[in-house]
């Protein structure tokens, strides 16, 4: 289901600047500047309403997180998050992450967090996949050596996928999970979905894995 259009986001978002960043371009190679301590920055591609990072934030308070996310309708509600606890540690990024490129330097960032994204099952929509080998060539560049990415999702085929992906454009893999909650790894943030899904009783599956 699509969030309700919110006539009143881009006035919501302007207002918290300190906490969103809708024009992502221009902090290219300087986005410690939006934090308050320089640290490791990890990244997460559709964050959704927010409650993996700032969930993540709290519990990590030597690392800096970035959630991008394009629907301005759902973001807001991780942006209210954010004014809400008021992290240091916590940036929002309000624009499409289709080429992370133009948006971070080379280098840039430490771990790039792949929750629930959308696998889109028909074959002839694969390059759409985030993790898709052009995708991967993005996340490549912009992560530092050995940078490492963490996929989770409740699509077996997507999963089945992924791996293959990561294995063919040479990267490690670190973990691979059929059924997350049965590790009890107790540094694992739910998202929203993975609750959802676990309510039903759907496995989670959970890929780390880091280019050479």
């Amino acid at each position: 289901m699509r969030a309700r259009n919110k006539p009143w986001a881009d006035d919501f978002l302007k207002e918290h600047e300190q906490f969103v960043t809708l024009s992502a371009e221009e902090r290219k190679n300087n986005w410690q500047s939006v934090f308050k301590r320089d640290q490791p920055i990890q990244l997460e591609i559709g964050t959704g309403k927010g409650q993996f990072i700032m969930g993540m934030a709290e519990q990590f308070s030597d690392v800096n997180f970035i959630g991008i996310e394009v629907a301005k309708s759902i973001i807001i509600s991780a942006v209210q998050k954010a004014v809400d606890k008021k992290p240091d540690n916590v940036h929002f990024i309000n624009e499409d992450a289709k080429d992370l490129r133009l948006l971070f330097a080379d280098n840039e960032i430490d771990k790039i967090y792949l929750n629930f994204s959308d696998p889109w099952p028909k074959t002839r929509h694969a390059k759409r996949r985030l993790t898709y080998k052009t995708f991967l060539e993005q996340y490549k560049q912009v992560l530092k050596e050995n940078g490492e990415i963490v996929l989770k999702t409740d699509n077996r085929q997507l999963f089945e996928y992924s791996l293959v992906s990561f294995s063919e454009f040479g990267m490690v893999l670190d973990e691979v999970s059929l059924d997350l909650h049965e590790l009890q790894d107790p540094t694992n943030i739910m998202t929203e979905y993975e609750e959802k899904f676990s309510a039903k009783g759907q496995n989670i599956y959970r890929c780390r894995a880091h280019f050479k």
